[in-house]
């Protein structure tokens, strides 16, 4: 399972609400780091299938998320427990950074 590909019509039902913590990366076609970290986040929806959801949040597509949650740089990922964000990275961090939150989540 990769990466599901999240908008601000599902966003409620999909993150805010979900029963299993959720991993939303706000991204840009146009942005080189995006595409770097985008086969770490599929593995790691892969290793953790079942435990945590994986969201791709695309900027320029859904600028009023982006505006809500004070994005500013990509790729930026929110870390999402029972509809709040408790844990943030920015830019192309290695999958050991990203694998630790998941942990620390669970």
């Amino acid at each position: 399972m990769s990466a599901m590909q999240i908008k601000t019509a599902d966003f409620e039902s999909e993150v805010l609400k979900s029963e299993i913590p959720v991993i939303i990366d706000f991204w840009a076609e146009w942005c080189m780091p995006c595409k770097m970290i985008a086969p770490i986040l599929d593995e790691l929806s892969k290793e953790f299938e079942g435990k945590i959801k994986v969201g791709k949040l695309n900027v320029d597509q859904e600028r009023e998320l982006a505006i809500k949650y004070n994005i500013v740089s990509i790729p930026t990922i929110l870390f999402f427990k029972s509809g709040e964000i408790v844990d943030t990275l920015i830019g192309a961090v290695p999958k050991s950074n990203i694998k630790s939150k998941i942990e620390d989540l669970l």
